[in-house]
């Protein structure tokens, strides 16, 4: 692994396996940090970040830095794609500019949690739908980033602590995750800090990758992105070299393929909403199932319950029956002895 120190660069790196480059995409619901996250890993201010309960990223971005031993960083950000309030139209354009922005791969997945926000059943629904879209795979490349470490360190918690009495979806999750989890202090002056809980992030990464035999996450829709964008770059590269056309004439060929390769875009944002669709009734379907058992095993339980409860007064009535007799036995059996 490479060092903490980074420069910044103003171009990304095509992610291969064996490129020296680690993509990486946060996600996670407005207010847990990520764009903080993002900053601390890339060591410069590259995201717009700021304490809001509404979203301040707007819109799937990419950053990178250059560590001194070379490695490069790259660094996705996302827009709240766990909110409750997100429009399926708007996530499946996010999702394939997220995708068309990895179109090579995911390193790791950072799920972007915060300390000081309850993990809801809202987060642990939009994580299922995620593997429902992806595929449960995803969950082998996924870290987990608690951001907040100043105010445990402030109220001198440790991230163990926290985790004592955090909801069984949670426990869940670490448990899928293998534990893989690290604590960002976002708001420290302290390179040494910084550069420890870099290094720490990065040494889960390269162990995710190691366990997946050194190839980083894809599936059907990054491969369809990636064979799309290839050819939209070969095209371009043809268009460059032809001779013997007009400026005019390169600019509307180079239109036309623009207009083509966003056409392209549009297909494959078509399928992920469908694809978006299918996965939201399957949730629902399957929320709603267990929803509806629950309530019938409530009802078993309430009427189970009532039906005790019933044989406990009848039990109890029978006891006071008992005792009146014994009483009115014992009164009689006096009766006797002073006669």
């Amino acid at each position: 692994m490479g060092g903490s120190q980074v420069e910044d660069s103003d171009d990304w790196e095509l992610t291969g396996p064996s490129s020296g480059v680690t993509t990486m995409v946060l996600v996670g619901r407005t207010g847990n940090g990520k764009s903080a996250t993002g900053n601390s890993i890339l060591g410069r201010s590259a995201f717009k970040s700021r304490h809001s309960s509404s979203a301040v990223t707007l819109t799937c971005d990419l950053q990178h830095a250059v560590m001194n031993d070379g490695r490069v960083i790259n660094v996705v950000d996302t827009p709240g794609l766990f909110d409750p309030a997100v429009s399926p139209d708007f996530l499946g354009k996010e999702i394939v500019k997220c995708i068309d922005l990895a179109k090579n791969g995911v390193h790791g997945v950072l799920l972007v949690l915060s300390v000081r926000n309850r993990f809801t059943s809202e987060e642990a629904a939009a994580l299922e739908s995620l593997q429902m879209l992806f595929g449960d795979k995803i969950v082998n490349y996924m870290v987990i980033v608690f951001t907040g470490g100043d105010e445990l360190e402030d109220n001198e918690e440790t991230l163990e602590d926290y985790l004592a009495g955090c909801p069984p979806e949670l426990q869940a999750l670490l448990i899928q995750c293998n534990r893989r989890m690290v604590l960002f202090n976002n708001k420290t002056k302290s390179e040494t800090e910084k550069a420890s809980q870099r290094n720490e992030l990065l040494k889960h990464v390269d162990f995710v990758l190691a366990e997946n035999g050194g190839q980083p996450y894809s599936n059907e829709l990054f491969r369809e992105a990636q064979v799309r964008s290839e050819k939209f770059f070969n095209q371009k590269k043809d268009i460059d070299s032809l001779m013997g056309y007009s400026k005019e004439e390169l600019q509307s060929l180079q239109l036309e393929m623009k207009k083509a390769y966003a056409e392209q875009l549009k297909q494959l944002t078509e399928m992920v909403e469908e694809k978006l669709r299918i996965t939201t009734e399957k949730l629902e379907e399957r929320l709603a199932s267990e929803q509806s058992a629950r309530e019938q095993a409530e009802e078993e339980a309430r009427l189970a319950q009532k039906k005790s409860d019933e044989e406990i007064r009848r039990l109890q009535e029978r006891l006071q029956q008992a005792h009146e007799e014994t009483e009115n036995l014992k009164k009689q059996m006096s009766k006797c002895v002073i006669l």
